[in-house]
């Protein structure tokens, strides 16, 4: 039974990317399926081979809770928050700054989206499948002491699955 929901599973994933057409995509496609019924498409995304791409040119913005950032995060990234997030720590920051906001798999990060483009900025993307498909697909991250660790806080076990590459932190 497990092998034919699983099988259905991916058909349905498969389909709806057909279906949907291109975008931001995981490459799980399990994971792939959960992130489209999660997210609401209300903001812009980008893929992680894109923001890394473009890496130098983003400013990134960590919108997870302090111990999930404090175990890794992007080099360089804003720690911003989920439950504390407030748009005036972006003060410093000219709303035109090209802007790419991570949580663990983008959910959160899509609330924060949504906020900073209601106060006005304009250059504002989510990174589909945060920082889980960012270590799934080998890029790096960092500890506090700026070394790199692969290490990675997964919140908790049912969010934690989707994360196949790093040492999971609860």
């Amino acid at each position: 039974m497990k092998k034919v929901f699983f099988f259905l599973l991916i058909i349905i994933a498969t389909m709806s990317v057909v279906t949907f057409g291109a975008g931001a995509q995981v490459k799980n496609p399990s994971f792939q399926l959960a992130l489209q019924m999660m997210l609401s498409k209300k903001t812009p995304t980008i893929s992680v081979a894109e923001a890394v791409k473009g890496a130098n040119n983003f400013l990134f913005l960590d919108a997870r809770e302090p111990a999930e950032y404090e175990v890794s995060h992007i080099k360089s990234a804003k720690y911003v928050g989920d439950k504390d997030f407030n748009v005036k720590s972006l003060a410093s920051v000219a709303k035109s700054t090209p802007l790419v906001v991570y949580c663990s798999v983008g959910k959160r990060s899509e609330n924060a989206t949504l906020t900073l483009k209601k106060a006005g900025f304009t250059n504002v993307k989510n990174l589909y499948g945060g920082i889980f498909e960012w270590v799934n697909e080998g890029n790096k991250v960092y500890n506090m002491q700026n070394q790199q660790t692969d290490s990675v806080h997964v919140y908790s076990k049912f969010w934690g699955r989707w994360l196949s590459k790093g040492e999971k932190i609860y």
